[in-house]
């Protein structure tokens, strides 16, 4: 029975993101996301923000441009920490609440961070937002879809449909959220790179060991 729950409830959130009819919304002049007929812009002390309600939860759609002096981060792990003061900062205007299934993601080019931020009144009353945050030297982008954790199960088709619909400019690239980029563009990580190296002193050590072994025998004759 719970089962065929669970299954009706996948096949009316995908009949749910079909019927509301979801239109392209670019949200400035780099980045574009599918919403909902329907919902409501607001322009607050510069920030875009677009939401909309759902038969299953709430979506909304921030774009912030950064303070005009903002300094280009250097690294990668610069960024990270920006994503890292950005999450501890949602956490803490929610009381009650914990930062769960934090991850690295792509969008285009870009780096993002993906996480859920879990609040439980105590009462068993469960509410999540999913977030999915994206930062760029020129913006700070914030991507969020809440419901009760009751529909957990019935809101996925939704929710991917919509983070799935985020669209970048290809002026975006990854220089624009740090400088440092020589890791990104060779596509090697550490341990790809320590791996080429292995290889080649084993072939080197095997080359080496036919030599001498060849250049004994023809001694010994």
């Amino acid at each position: 029975m719970k089962k065929l729950i669970l299954l009706f409830g996948i096949l009316f959130s995908v009949n749910s993101v079909f019927s509301q009819g979801y239109k392209p919304v670019k949200i400035d002049n780099f980045v574009t996301i599918s919403m909902p007929q329907g919902y409501s812009e607001k322009d607050t002390l510069g920030q875009h923000i677009y939401s909309a309600t759902t038969n299953f939860g709430y979506m909304m759609a921030i774009a912030e441009p950064n303070a005009k002096n903002n300094q280009p981060l250097k690294k990668e792990k610069d960024l990270n920490n920006v994503f890292k003061k950005y999450i501890t900062g949602i956490q803490r205007q929610s009381p009650n609440s914990s930062a769960q299934n934090v991850r690295d993601t792509t969008v285009g080019t870009l780096k993002a961070k993906t996480f859920t931020l879990v609040t439980d009144d105590g009462t068993g009353n469960i509410q999540n937002r999913s977030f999915l945050l994206i930062y760029t030297t020129g913006a700070t982008y914030t991507f969020e879809y809440a419901y009760p954790d009751i529909r957990k199960d019935m809101i996925k088709g939704e929710a991917k449909t919509y983070f799935g619909s985020i669209k970048l400019s290809p002026d975006l690239q990854r220089n624009d959220q740090y400088t440092d980029t020589r890791s990104v563009s060779s596509g090697l990580g550490a341990y790809t790179i320590i791996e080429i190296v292995g290889g080649i002193l084993v072939v080197f050590v095997i080359v080496w060991l036919v030599f001498f072994r060849n250049r004994s025998s023809n001694e010994l004759a």
